[in-house]
């Protein structure tokens, strides 16, 4: 196995990893170079346009003060008479005739006996008949000079536009309006009188301010009858608490009836002002515990309507859905595991994906963990391994259409995963949901939802996508009680199973009653089988309709060969009736960690039991065998069990919830006892097993599967709903005239908790993470084309 060194470690750092840092260095250097390049260019061209101006301004202001002096120089205070030697130009001797009732003002005011020298020793002497002649002079300059500019602004801003390609992604139509409005307000100030009272009537009576004044107003506008509805007294806020409370309550013992005998005894107190208050016109009704609750929340929302109180959404998570393009729904399927590995979390999910996408009522992606090579090693059967992320969707592919007969108009993603050798299971590496696109954040499904997010640090699902979906397929309990201090952590663990279910999930669905009991949830088989199998079994009835003998052999068991996939009970089962079972065969088909181990208790025990490499269930080789056995009860929904009875073969399995499902076809023997375990193979294998009927079939088919997923994931309405549907096309959720739930607010306080947790590398490892996985390391960045996680997720905001 080769072991990575992540990008950060607390040792020395290696040549390497300083040679990455100087380039990574380097080029943020020659970007920030570049930009204050381009800055200090522009600035200089801003910087020399003033220069000309100022210079052009300082030369006509110096030309027309030298004609003023000279043409003032013949007498102190007298004009000159006029005669034909005279070289002045007309505009100068028009000027100095304009000019000289000032100087006759100024000659007077000085000479006078009362004329005293400011203490300052400064004259104010009015030039303003020389700032108009300057001004009305340079004034056609100064616009000419002014629109070359506003050419030279045009043009740059555009030429940046162009090369900066983010601002090419939006559609700046609110922008493109209001500069709109603002140019039809402009045009009609230079048509007015530059006097500031018909410059304010003009802006005053304009369209644009008229409107913005409207919206305004109807922002600002106050609720109808706030003045009409009294607050709510001590009564109704208590019962609204304890109301709001009671799932919490319920968890600290106080049963929900109890709950709802406070709330009514609280609502009688004040119920004559509750109507007179709530009801219009004083009337009456019947005081019983469903009315009681009714006019509680119109109390509630017709206060919280005349304050004008809007509920944003919550303390801890963020209310603001994205906003998603089209009228087309976005489903994105998030799983475990991935093809060649042949696991329940690798198949379900793809078959669940393809069939969702086959109505075309909603876009559909699926996201697998990519791993890297030397983890491929440790996962994939026969040493198979891929080396990009492509090579390896091309094997799904071709994988999937093989069995399902139509081509799946399906996207695949992948994520940074790696695989632990003690949990013997894939763990996703970083934030998992970062991997869709916010634009797609519609609909999550979490294949597995505890598993992928145990060790979950960023996003929460909930505030990101508009609706969750966890679909329960292990049962990790199970499991952990057989390891060692196996009850202890399986009681940290189902804890912690229903902490991140009920942080990150709105719905919950169990495959089966052998899961954990998870807060929002109920039990649903939303699996099918691969319809390679029902062709098998529907070739199986009709050669056996024609005469022919379609199984020609006994009985099998075919599972991931480790002790907790039901080898344990198996050996147990044969080992005890070693009698009975004198001339039976059992063949065992499987790969696995405790391989060695279970094939070497066999044959200690003299087991006539015959071990042989996994093969896919559908393989040839398989469809001869009449008998399946699967002793297991640690699965929640076996496979295999359902493949099985597909292909028309007797199933000889455990009376178990994981097992309930399947013991309604005639096919299935399910044993309670040892003793009954012996009586149900001794059954099979001397009697033929019955053809499916067409109910069967369907209900073993993905099409019924989806639909059963459609119905009880609430997917169906959620994708139904036309408001929902609305809510997308806007920012974000608009405000609601509500109460804060204290549900949601439990809720968002456990996701903020476990989030800040899952931060804290230490705490990780202690509880079993894989070290250095809260972000992804340096080989899923070259295997995936990610930029690093220091730039991805850099602490200091950018």
């Amino acid at each position: 196995m080769i072991n990575f060194r992540p990008p950060e470690t607390r040792t020395r750092p290696s040549v390497g990893s300083s040679s990455s840092s100087v380039v990574t260095a380097e080029k943020a250097l020659s970007f920030i170079s570049k930009g204050w390049q381009e800055v200090r260019s522009s600035a200089d061209a801003d910087l020399q346009l003033i220069k000309n101006r100022a210079n052009k301004f300082k030369n006509i202001a110096d030309r027309e003060l030298e004609n003023f002096i000279n043409s003032a120089s013949i007498s102190p205070f007298a004009v000159p008479a006029i005669t034909a030697s005279t070289t002045t130009a007309p505009a100068e001797i028009d000027f100095v005739k304009k000019l000289r009732p000032k100087l006759s003002e100024i000659r007077r005011a000085y000479s006078s006996s009362e004329f005293k020298w400011p203490s300052q020793g400064k004259l104010r002497i009015d030039l303003s008949a020389i700032k108009n002649a300057i001004v009305a002079e340079v004034e056609e300059e100064e616009e000419q000079e002014k629109e070359r500019e506003r050419e030279i602004w045009r043009k740059w801003r555009c030429d940046r536009l162009k090369e900066d390609r983010h601002f090419g992604e939006f559609d700046w139509e609110p922008i493109k309006a209001f500069k709109t409005r603002l140019k039809e307000l402009e045009v009609e100030l230079k048509g007015s009188s530059s006097s500031p009272a018909e410059i304010f009537e003009v802006i005053k009576n304009s369209e644009f301010v008229g409107k913005v004044k409207s919206s305004l107003k109807s922002i600002c506008k106050e609720p109808e009858d706030a003045k009409g509805v009294p607050p709510l007294d001590v009564p109704e806020l208590l019962a609204y608490l304890v109301r709001q409370s009671s799932p919490f309550l319920d968890q600290l013992g106080i049963r929900r009836d109890i709950s709802e005998k406070i709330v009514e005894s609280l609502c009688s107190k004040g119920h004559s002002k509750l109507l007179l208050n709530s009801l219009p016109g004083g009337g009456s009704s019947l005081i019983d515990g469903e009315i009681m609750n009714d006019e509680l929340d119109l109390r509630i929302a017709s206060v919280l309507q005349s304050t004008g109180h809007c509920y944003d959404g919550g303390f801890w998570g963020d209310s603001t859905k994205q906003n998603l393009e089209g009228d087309k729904r976005h489903v994105a399927i998030v799983t475990t595991a991935s093809l060649p590995w042949m696991t329940g979390t690798a198949v379900n999910p793809l078959f669940r994906a393809a069939y969702l996408a086959k109505s075309e009522k909603q876009n559909v992606t699926l996201l697998v963990p990519w791993l890297c090579k030397s983890d491929q090693e440790l996962v994939y059967p026969n040493q198979l391994t891929f080396s990009s992320p492509e090579a390896q969707e091309l094997y799904i592919r071709n994988w999937l259409e093989e069995r399902i007969g139509f081509k799946a108009d399906f996207k695949i993603s992948f994520y940074p995963g790696k695989f632990s050798k003690e949990r013997r299971s894939i763990l996703p590496a970083g934030d998992t949901s970062q991997f869709i696109p916010s634009r797609d954040a519609d609909i999550a499904i979490l294949e597995e939802p505890e598993h992928l997010n145990w060790y979950h640090h960023g996003k929460r699902w909930t505030d990101k996508f508009n609706h969750v979906v966890g679909i329960v397929h292990t049962n990790y309990l199970e499991y952990i009680k057989r390891e060692k201090n196996g009850a202890l952590q399986a009681f940290f663990v189902k804890h912690i199973n229903n902490w991140v279910t009920r942080a990150y999930c709105d719905k919950v669905l169990r495959l089966s009653a052998a899961t954990q009991d998870l807060p929002r949830s109920l039990v649903c088989n939303v699996h099918g089988v691969n319809p390679k199998f029902l062709k098998i079994g529907e070739k199986a009835a009709a050669d056996r309709q024609s005469g022919q003998k379609v199984f020609s052999k006994g009985a099998y068991f075919l599972g991931k060969m480790v002790w907790a996939k039901g080898y344990r009970e198996l050996i147990d089962l044969l080992s005890k009736h070693k009698t009975e079972f004198d001339g039976f065969h059992l063949d065992v088909f499987g790969n696995g960690e405790d391989a060695h181990e279970v094939q070497c208790t066999a044959k200690r025990l003299n087991l006539n039991v015959n071990f042989m490499k996994g093969r896919d269930h559908a393989d040839d080789s398989l469809h001869g065998y009449k008998v399946f056995i699967n002793p297991s009860i640690s699965d929640v929904l076996c496979t295999a069990t359902a493949e099985a009875l597909a292909m028309g073969k007797f199933v000889v399995c455990a009376d178990h919830p994981s097992n309930e499902f399947f013991q309604a076809f005639a096919n299935c023997l399910t044993y309670k006892t040892p003793e009954d375990f012996v009586a149900k193979v001794e059954k099979a294998m001397s009697s033929e097993p019955q053809p499916l009927t067409p109910e069967e079939q369907y209900k073993l088919s993905w099409e019924a599967a989806t639909q059963r997923f459609m119905k009880y994931s609430d997917l169906e309405k959620v994708l139904s709903d036309e408001t929902s549907l609305d809510r997308r096309r806007r920012k974000g959720m608009g405000k609601s005239v509500s109460m804060p739930n204290l549900e949601e607010m439990v809720d968002g306080a456990l996701a903020f908790t476990h989030n800040c947790l899952t931060g804290n590398e230490f705490l990780r490892s202690c509880t079993g993470a894989i070290p250095r996985t809260r972000d992804y390391d340096k080989q899923h960045c070259n295997d995936l084309h990610l930029l690093p996680p220091q730039v991805e997720n850099p602490i200091y905001g950018w």
